[in-house]
């Protein structure tokens, strides 16, 4: 398809082309009201409904009665939406699955109270595929979600419903959550800036909690770097782990030259596409001519990690398949969950007496990866092995064995940042020959999200990433 197939709601209205901060300030100034503002994205969301697929549920009328009320926070009255994996007080919380039907929530989750402490007004909550096992948003009978620079392509997963409403302007940012790239691959897909923190760094949930391993941190995916180091420097007013730097709030490139090693082909032993391999090269050479140090770096970790987490996703979905009724509620029916689900559950089953090793192992990549930060400050990889795959591609319509098979080539950079607990940020610098959004991934030791904030702040300055309604 050519440009003509963008999706995107931008428009002169109150929103018009600004970020999250851009239209607080306006709010905080008087120039703006909430409701306006809140009232634009709702005709945005709207105008895009169809052709996109990226709510979960509406909760407009709602958002309009609380845009005019006061709010405070940095985020003051900016419309917002929340992942369909939070619970959100008064909406139901269905994970992508038709196995059963939520009760609404009767109460906002632990970390949407910290994710609406910024003062944001949700309009409603984003979809993603079934319990967020997926790469993209795509369903066994379902409409997918469609990626606004191409409705024929993925936007990613499992936060790409939230990833196709910030990119089409529908919102200036959105709650996003990653098990295991779910910010950063939705994030590469449709052209935004996604970072996912360090573990522990945000609230977590009781669910992620109860996690053998907590593979899954909470975040934003928004269009800025200005926007995102806003969000984490207000939520740390709201909860700063004691156990972690703080990152306070960053507002530019830092002056520090960065040792920065590169690695371009994954663990998983299929070389990466020519496309993506050529655009971290791309990359690379920016950085140097930055002046930071690069150079090639080894992988911190063996092939077996994949086999590895392999086995703890399927135990997610084991967990899922058997406790359904009572995590869930009595009417969840692990029949009428999709092919990659039940799959899952069926390759854990197969394995399950490998359970204590693939902890132990995952669990151990936590001091692998900080052993690399020893010599490096910041590694630079593809997010994904080949870039943004046509919707089909990861359907949970095909095989299980296919399409797994397809899932882990694809998110073969991203995991690792998940078992080790490290932090890492997806910046869509590049573009492919279809004309879809390129990224490149960035990862940092232990709560070092400053550091990769103030390189994403130079490389946005030195490199302005393409918008959707140019």
């Amino acid at each position: 398809m050519t440009d003509d197939a963008r999706i995107h709601a931008f428009r002169d209205d109150a929103l018009g082309d600004l970020d999250a901060t851009g239209i607080a300030e306006l709010i905080a100034s008087g120039q703006l009201s909430s409701h306006e503002a809140v009232l634009a994205s709702v005709e945005r969301a709207e105008s895009v409904r169809d052709s996109l697929n990226a709510i979960a549920f509406p909760d407009f009328d709602r958002a309009l009665t609380r845009s005019a009320h006061p709010h405070s926070g940095v985020f003051a009255g900016v419309p917002t939406i929340i992942k369909d994996n939070v619970d959100l007080a008064g909406l139901p919380t269905n994970h992508g699955s038709a196995a059963f039907v939520a009760r609404p929530a009767r109460a906002d989750s632990d970390f949407a109270r910290q994710f609406l402490s910024t003062g944001a007004v949700p309009i409603g909550k984003s979809r993603l595929p079934e319990f967020g096992f997926s790469a993209s948003n795509e369903y066994a009978t379902a409409e997918p979600v469609h990626n606004p620079w191409n409705p024929a392509y993925s936007s990613g997963a499992s936060s790409g419903g939230s990833a196709a409403l910030v990119a089409s302007g529908v919102l200036p940012f959105a709650h996003a959550n990653d098990g295991g790239g779910s910010i950063r691959i939705p994030a590469a897909a449709c052209g935004l800036v996604g970072l996912k923190p360090t573990r522990g760094r945000t609230v977590a949930d009781p669910a992620d909690r109860a996690m053998p391993i907590r593979i899954v941190a909470q975040g934003v995916l928004t269009r800025s770097v200005r926007d995102t180091a806003r969000f984490y420097s207000a939520a740390e007013t709201y909860y700063r782990n004691p156990k972690l730097p703080p990152i306070r709030l960053v507002e530019g490139p830092g002056r520090t030259r960065l040792r920065i090693g590169v690695i371009i082909d994954s663990i998983t032993g299929i070389p990466t596409d020519d496309e993506t391999r050529a655009s971290v090269t791309a990359t690379a050479d920016l950085l140097d001519e930055l002046g930071h140090h690069v150079e090639e770096a080894p992988l911190p970790v063996d092939r077996s990690f994949v086999e590895d987490f392999s086995n703890y996703w399927g135990f997610l979905s084991f967990a899922i398949c058997a406790g359904g009724k009572r995590m869930l509620g009595p009417d969840f029916d692990r029949s009428k969950t999709d092919n990659l689900t039940r799959g899952l559950d069926a390759m854990y089953r197969k394995n399950i007496a490998k359970t204590p090793q693939v902890l132990y192992r995952l669990r151990r990549t936590h001091r692998q990866y900080a052993q690399v930060f020893q010599k490096y400050d910041v590694l630079l990889s593809p997010v994904l092995a080949h870039t943004t795959p046509r919707l089909g591609y990861l359907s949970p319509a095909q095989s299980f064995e296919e399409l797994f098979t397809r899932l882990v080539n694809y998110t073969a950079f991203t995991p690792l940042n998940n078992a080790s607990g490290g932090p890492a940020i997806s910046l869509p610098l590049h573009e492919t020959a279809a004309g879809l959004p390129l990224a490149s991934h960035f990862s940092a030791d232990h709560g070092d999200e400053r550091t990769l904030l103030e390189l994403a702040f130079e490389l946005e300055e030195a490199r302005p990433w393409r918008r959707i309604q140019d």
